[in-house]
């Protein structure tokens, strides 16, 4: 019996350690070309590991919009409220890798004529 004890605890460690980083969303799985989506936000999460939208656009496919971390999203101008559900957003950034997966991670995001650039200085 304490031999399971051991091997929970391990497992319980392994996942711990590793769960950070398929959580994180790194640069290696988006294209190197810039991208734009355009579309209305449906949702909007300001939690961890990043902050991201649901876009849906003209073509009716909801896109996840990755942001930067929190606290670089929050940086950039982006609080609770300042990209409402309904509004229409233009999402620059870079897409997925996998082309049958709608998602792009961004760069700046604009609303308006009102652009919040989540990682500055970022080519």
């Amino acid at each position: 019996m304490t031999m399971r004890y051991v091997t929970v605890a391990a497992a319980a460690v392994a996942f711990a350690i590793t769960a950070p980083a398929y959580a994180h969303h790194g640069w290696g799985g988006y294209v190197n070309t810039e991208a734009d989506v355009t579309g209305t936000v449906e949702s909007v999460s300001l939690g961890g590991p990043h902050a991201s939208l649901k876009v849906k656009n003209a073509d009716g496919k909801v896109w996840d919009v990755v942001l930067a971390p929190p606290y670089s999203t929050f940086s950039a101008g982006i609080k609770e409220g300042t990209i409402p559900v309904g509004a229409t957003v233009k999402a620059h950034g870079h897409r997925h890798r996998d082309a049958n997966k709608f998602e792009i991670k961004t760069e700046q995001n604009s609303v308006g004529d009102k652009m919040y650039n989540v990682y500055p200085g970022r080519d």
